[in-house]
């Protein structure tokens, strides 16, 4: 049977049919590459944001109480400006901004370069736990009654990247991560307050010209950082990209960003977002 049908197909095509028009017979062919999302271009968007904060203050009142008391001995010996007395804090809130870029692509691979604003205005108190502490006598016979208090905060904090983006184009979605540079603007401000006496009365009460050794109170204010500082960091993240068409699209985001410590504050940022963008 198989003869005799191969010479059905001779006495049925042309003596000039090709190899090709012969393959058609043999089923189903082989079609070209599926059509790949152009995202090549300049593209702006806006988008809402939550954002959580957080800041560590817990060393922030070290410097200025150490450099008050650089010359004592209560500083070389019981280093009271170690005493924590500021913690951490956290605040979560909702934002808005807006973002530009600029795309290139090779084939599946997008790569380009993308600024984006956060404006959030969060706001950071640290809680306050004031220390009291009765201190042996040191290596002069003075003995020292102290109480430390503090207050730091972070307020207004908004912040901006300029990131590199890398992507891998599936269809209409693009999945991408991104790491860069952060801009933060806040207002900082830490202060701490020292008092105490030094050869305090051994039965309590106040210093009174009877003691002895003379009793002698100390009572003094530090304080640290500044309305309108700018902070500088880095951010990381990924995200996913929906074109809806070819120069509308849909995000979903998630970011990370972490400052350098201004006034030995450490600040980081988490942040998800929603957006949408045109593309040009």
């Amino acid at each position: 049977m198989r003869w005799v049908i191969c010479a059905l197909v001779v006495l049925v095509l042309p003596p000039s049919a090709s190899a090709d028009e012969f393959n058609m017979l043999s089923g189903s062919q082989s079609v070209g590459p599926a059509n790949i999302m152009d995202w090549r271009g300049f593209y702006v968007g806006g988008q809402v944001s939550y954002s959580d904060a957080g800041a560590d203050f817990s060393n922030t009142t070290q410097a200025s109480i150490a450099y008050a008391l650089r010359e004592t001995t209560l500083e070389n010996e019981f280093a009271p400006s170690n005493w924590p007395v500021l913690g951490s804090a956290n605040h979560g809130a909702a934002g808005f901004g807006g973002l530009v870029g600029y795309n290139t692509q090779f084939e599946k691979l997008v790569l380009g370069v993308e600024a984006n604003y956060d404006q959030a205005s969060l706001s950071l108190v640290a809680p306050n736990t004031p220390i009291t502490r009765l201190t042996p006598a040191d290596s002069q016979g003075d003995s020292y009654l102290i109480n430390i208090t503090g207050s730091g905060s972070v307020t207004d904090l908004d912040f901006g990247t300029l990131r590199a983006r890398a992507g891998w184009a599936l269809g209409n979605f693009l999945p991408y991560g991104f790491a860069g540079f952060a801009l933060g603007h806040a207002n900082i401000n830490i202060a701490a307050t020292v008092q105490g006496e030094q050869n305090p009365p051994s039965g309590g009460g106040t210093c009174s010209s009877s003691n002895t050794p003379p009793c002698t109170p100390f009572a003094f204010t530090t304080t640290a950082g500044k309305d309108s500082e700018w902070l500088y960091g880095f951010t990381a993240g990924a995200g996913l990209d929906i074109a809806l068409t070819h120069n509308i699209f849909l995000r979903a985001e998630y970011e990370y960003v972490q400052f350098a410590p201004v006034a030995s504050v450490i600040v980081d940022i988490n942040t998800v977002r929603a957006g949408a963008g045109v593309k040009f």
